[in-house]
């Protein structure tokens, strides 16, 4: 069985494999309104969306399956304090797949761990987004038709985008690809995925605003000030607006520059972009909806399973990350040295007072 917790999981020839099922799709959709008649996929948002949540219902519903859950975690028996183990181990025996999308950095892998289906993360915290990836890679490769020798500018919130991480730890399977990061002081990319980027040599540079370096670039990936990852209002207040695309900027780009966001976008890209032909997030949107069909369609296929037997509770250590599951789950199975990484959310591990 396989779980979709990072899209780098995937092995080259499974993403190959998946990326050519997506262009089928894309370009014969009317051949796949019966792929997964009798499927049911179980919905579980324990935080707002609107795209990743559509997105999913839509395609699932595309190939002929049906979807059951929740989008408001109130609504579900998590109000009454069931465990994320109960959650999961009771939703994976009514349906086929299990898309999840919570607050708490290595929920996705923590469900894995009690499914006997396919568990497919929707976005863990500001950790990961795998299918978000998956988007943009379908939209790199179907538009430019390569993510290698690639000049990629990420601007905007790069703390805490689960997007761009995400991104980031896909595009090191690709050659020559060289990333800007652009972001304020209080939003750089966090120190592990900064070891990340020198662990497997890929060449970064980080600057102050897109104006340094946008003639240069083949892909722009904009994302906006999340207010939801702030402690406070005045901290989202003082970087609100900071970094922006505008119709006069696009002049100084390539011809050919393509311009993604995951969305939603608040005041990062004008609205006089939206004409450029460059700027393909709508477009991105949509590609999407094509890459979970095929996702869907081909985890469907795999055979149900029993969840495996899991050690319960810490052994000696514990996780540094204040947002990390095992804070809410303490049953969760941790163990290793201090410093080393956590198993759920990749936050240093720190001695067990």
């Amino acid at each position: 069985m396989r779980h979709i917790i990072d899209l780098s999981d995937l092995t080259e020839k499974e993403f190959a494999d998946l990326y050519k099922l997506t262009t089928n799709i894309i370009d014969r959709p009317e051949g796949y309104t019966d792929a997964c008649r009798g499927k049911v996929l179980g919905s579980l948002f324990y935080e707002p969306s609107t795209r990743t949540n559509l997105s999913f219902s839509t395609a699932m519903m595309r190939l002929g399956g049906s979807v059951v859950g929740f989008s408001d975690p109130g609504s579900s028996s998590t109000a009454k304090g069931e465990t994320l183990k109960d959650t999961i181990s009771m939703v994976s025996s009514y349906a086929d797949l299990i898309v999840m999308r919570n607050p708490r950095e290595g929920a996705a892998k923590a469900a894995s761990m009690y499914s006997s289906v396919p568990v497919i993360n929707a976005g863990d915290g500001g950790h990961l987004h795998p299918t978000q990836t998956l988007t943009d890679m379908v939209t790199i490769l179907r538009l430019r038709g390569s993510a290698d020798d690639m000049k990629i500018g990420l601007c905007g919130d790069l703390k805490y985008g689960r997007t761009v991480h995400s991104l980031l730890h896909f595009l090191e399977r690709y050659h020559n690809v060289q990333v800007y990061l652009i972001a304020p002081e209080a939003l750089k990319l966090p120190d592990y995925m900064i070891r990340f980027l020198n662990d497997h040599s890929m060449p970064y540079c980080e600057v102050n605003s897109i104006d340094e370096v946008l003639p240069e670039l083949d892909v722009l990936y904009m994302t906006r000030i999340q207010r939801e990852r702030f402690v406070t209002a005045q901290e989202y207040k003082n970087l609100e607006g900071s970094y922006q695309l505008t119709a006069e900027k696009m002049k100084r780009a390539k011809k050919d520059m393509l311009v993604l966001h995951p969305l939603p976008r608040v005041d990062e890209i004008a609205q006089d972009v939206d004409e450029d032909p460059r700027a393909v997030y709508f477009r991105q949107a949509r590609f999407g909806m094509f890459g979970r069909m095929a996702l869907l369609l081909t985890l469907s296929k795999l055979p149900f399973i029993r969840a495996g037997h899991q050690e319960i509770g810490a052994h000696g250590v514990r996780c540094s990350n204040h947002k990390c599951i095992t804070k809410t789950e303490p049953y969760l199975p941790l163990e290793g040295t201090p410093g080393s990484r956590c198993p759920y959310c990749d936050a240093p591990l720190e001695m067990l007072l």
